[in-house]
């Protein structure tokens, strides 16, 4: 496990897809990030790409080709992620195309995930390079998961999400394939509040595309806030936990998975980025303990 620390916090990033695996708070010794209990989900904070969520049959085409691809992408479970520079309080790793990668990802590219801890704020900045001659086609998302209750004699119901502003969300439902649908639901209504209980998630994840607020605030009824997540440069917001698990995914997303009635062709896939020959693209999210 690779460690940041400073003052108030101890941040643990393991090295398979080098996901942020411990956020300890040092004036409470309280540890926010999920555990991965195997027995329930695994996971700490998958970081997404090229896709996120899953294709329909778990292929795309591109130029003709159909090409295979996981769910969320080849970052996560990812043992071949190098350190580029590490200080005390940043880190940044590194993933550059392959041979082995070209089989499923056909893109000259590098992948820098750089993990930031500030004050007890971690950023998490992704740089995507396209070194190819060609248009390069992919997304990129966050998935930390956050324990929920933290504290003793709480329950999951006394925690709730709060927006920085009032919004009429509809969350848009998946299919049993995990292919997202054209149905909705209605979330909140002129309200800035969703209320955690255990069966929030029974029909999978809530997703709101294009969400107009891009801070949020996880609470408890009995002390207050505990954390939020800031996701400007993210459009979509994915929120998940396993229906009755102790903890709450809070997913800044750019791109979803395939929709129902897709074509599989990469270059049309709702909400992928476009990047030019030769370009970067970044885009950056923030925890902040409170």
């Amino acid at each position: 496990m690779y460690t940041l620390k400073n003052k108030q916090l101890h941040v643990g990033i393991q090295q398979k897809g080098v996901e942020l695996c411990s956020i300890k708070n040092l004036e409470n010794n309280k540890e926010y990030i999920w555990q991965a209990n195997p027995e329930i989900w695994g996971s700490h904070a998958p970081n997404l790409f090229p896709i996120i969520g899953v294709l329909k049959d778990g292929q795309y085409k591109f130029k003709g080709s159909l090409y295979d691809m996981p769910k969320h992408g080849f970052i996560r479970n990812n043992d071949n992620l190098e350190v580029k520079n590490q200080t005390k309080t940043s880190i940044t790793f590194i993933l550059k195309s392959s041979e082995e990668l070209s089989k499923i990802y056909p893109f000259k590219f590098e992948f820098e995930l750089t993990f930031t801890l500030n004050g007890k704020t971690i950023e998490v900045t992704h740089l995507v390079k396209n070194l190819d001659n060609q248009t390069m086609y992919f997304q990129v998302g966050g998935h930390p998961a956050f324990n929920a209750p933290l504290f003793d004699n709480e329950a999951y119901e006394d925690y709730y999400l709060e927006f920085d502003q009032k919004l009429s969300l509809e969350s848009y439902i998946l299919a049993e394939s995990g292919l997202v649908s054209n149905e909705t639901k209605t979330i909140t209504e002129n309200d800035s509040k969703i209320k955690l209980s255990k069966d929030l998630f029974n029909e999978d994840a809530l997703i709101f595309k294009d969400i107009p607020s891009k801070n949020v605030v996880l609470k408890s009824n009995k002390h207050g806030e505990i954390l939020s997540v800031s996701y400007k440069d993210f459009k979509n917001l994915g929120v998940w936990a396993k229906p009755g698990a102790p903890y709450v995914c809070i997913e800044p997303w750019l791109g979803i998975a395939d929709v129902e009635g897709t074509n599989q062709n990469i270059e049309t896939k709702e909400g992928i980025i476009t990047l030019g020959s030769e370009k970067d693209f970044s885009a950056s999210y923030k925890i902040s303990i409170a």
